[in-house]
């Protein structure tokens, strides 16, 4: 049965990630920094949803807020898969390997528990790259005085993308060359995707904080 992260208490949470188990670990801390970034989007539209001054932000508004609000619960979803697919690569390490059908079935079960390792994160590292493409016009036509909001919103989201990245990165490693080597080249157009949009959540962030 997976861990509802949700469920957790921010102390219970905390205590969770420093204690002396490898789960739960950075992969699901990305997911939950994604949980918690779309949140903040979530309530940046609602505060420019229906505000008068705020008109020219409405649509945009929705838009996010329709990419936002699954990604509160789908985070913390993520966050417990990710724990789990750890869980089960160490589970592989562990199984028995005297006989060549043993040794056979466990190199089996340790790729396709590192392939499930890489995948988790790689959806978590997908669907942040997605939020963040909303951001940079949330910035731009959200409401003003939640403009800072949009800039934490950027920095848990874009955490939580460069963040699983380096779980997908570290598995692709146990996995066939060419398989690998794929997983590798998309991390990288991943992260520079995100480098990009993050540049200008923060930079119109800060011209309009000093407009």
């Amino acid at each position: 049965m997976m861990t509802n992260f949700g469920e957790f208490t921010l102390e219970g949470y905390r205590d969770a990630l420093a204690s002396g188990n490898p789960t739960p670990g950075g992969g699901t801390a990305a997911a939950v920094a994604l949980s918690q970034g779309a949140a903040l989007a979530v309530m940046v539209c609602n505060l420019t949803i229906g505000k008068d001054r705020w008109m020219d932000g409405w649509t945009h508004s929705e838009y996010c807020l329709r990419i936002a609000t699954p990604l509160m619960s789908l985070g913390h979803e993520l966050a417990a898969a990710d724990s789990e697919a750890f869980d089960s690569v160490m589970a592989a390490f562990r199984l028995p390997k005297e006989s060549d059908e043993e040794k056979e079935h466990r190199k089996d079960a340790i790729l396709s528990s590192t392939r499930l390792a890489s995948e988790v994160p790689l959806k978590t590292a997908k669907e942040a790259l997605v939020l963040l493409e909303c951001l940079p016009k949330l910035a731009e036509v959200g409401n003003a005085n939640a403009v800072t909001d949009v800039a934490v919103a950027s920095l848990l989201v874009s955490a939580a993308c460069k963040g699983a990245l380096f779980n997908v990165q570290i598995n692709a490693d146990g996995l066939p060359d060419e398989e690998g080597r794929s997983l590798l080249q998309e991390v990288d157009e991943i992260r520079e995707q995100a480098k990009i949009l993050s540049r200008e959540v923060m930079a119109t962030v800060h011209d309009r904080i000093n407009s």
